[in-house]
């Protein structure tokens, strides 16, 4: 088992201190994926239409075919989802890490110039919001590459994170080979970590995620929701030294009922004094600062 490719060890009993700034006991992340215009539809280029992260849990992708249900859900997500988390987010000066795929970026530059004024970080989300498990090396790096290319193009400066997503077993490794600071394909822990050569893993969550809201057996009110992310938030409060990451959808998030639950728990955690609320940016580069590679 030399040769075993994976780290089911990781920091053991003993993970560093993070000493986050101020001495806050919790780091809270919140992210907004911006994904609306760049999933799968025909119209893109695709073989088929989205299926994934609907209010249609259970949906099919249909072959050569426009799935306008489906279309016009995933358009709620930047005529209306994106505007009403904006406003709640810029209403209590709460920093965000947005991963915007660059493709859906593109079509929106209102969108974009907000997160931009709220000095929101804006991480790289992918060319577009499709599956790459099925791609070669060279095609999903040269999709990384357009990727890097349009988003420098629409917010004015290259992404410093990738979070691919629906990622292939390269997307990892190319994600520092074409320059990322970091990369938050993980949800292996609860604090950054190095791979070889220095190589900082911010890890992301599906757990804290209100795609919860969208699959089988997960959230079906925003009280669920609530409840969750107030119980992650108090258990890791208590410990101390870890990182939330709290992951929200234009089209999920956005809609009322779960806003409302939302903004509860934006509210619970501004309760608090020993929080830091911060971008994955802030995080990676304190990280650094704190506990530099060994390599």
């Amino acid at each position: 088992m030399s040769h075993y490719p994976r780290d089911l060890i990781g920091y053991g009993p003993n993970p560093p201190a993070a000493n986050w700034p101020d001495k806050a006991r919790v780091a809270v992340q919140f992210v907004i994926n911006y994904e609306e215009g760049g999933e799968n539809c025909i119209l893109h280029g695709d073989p088929a239409s989205e299926a994934f992260l609907s209010e249609i849990v259970g949906a099919a992708a249909w072959p050569n075919q426009r799935h306008m249900n489906m279309e016009s859900i995933y358009e709620f997500g930047s005529r209306a989802g994106f505007w009403r988390l904006h406003r709640m987010f810029t209403a209590r000066d709460i920093p965000v890490t947005v991963f915007g795929v660059a493709t859906a970026l593109q079509k929106n530059p209102q969108a974009v110039e907000a997160m931009k004024s709220a000095d929101w970080e804006i991480a790289s989300h992918g060319l577009k919001w499709i599956e790459y498990k099925d791609f070669d090396r060279e095609a999903e790096r040269e999709h990384i590459r357009e990727a890097i290319r349009i988003h420098e193009e629409v917010t004015g400066e290259k992404p410093a994170g990738l979070y691919q997503g629906r990622t292939s077993e390269n997307s990892i490794d190319l994600a520092f080979e074409e320059g990322f600071e970091y990369s938050a394909d993980t949800y292996a822990d609860e604090v950054p970590y190095y791979l070889s050569g220095g190589r900082l893993m911010v890890p992301y969550t599906l757990d804290a995620n209100d795609m919860r809201f969208a699959t089988p057996q997960g959230f079906n009110c925003g009280d669920q929701f609530y409840s969750y992310l107030k119980d992650s938030f108090d258990t890791l409060y208590a410990e101390g030294g870890r990182m939330m990451s709290v992951g929200l959808h234009c089209r999920l998030a956005g809609r009322p009922g779960r806003a409302a639950a939302l903004a509860r728990f934006l509210d619970y955690v501004q309760g608090f004094d020993s929080v830091w609320l911060a971008r994955r940016i802030d995080i990676a580069r304190h990280w650094r600062r704190q506990n530099p590679p060994s390599v």
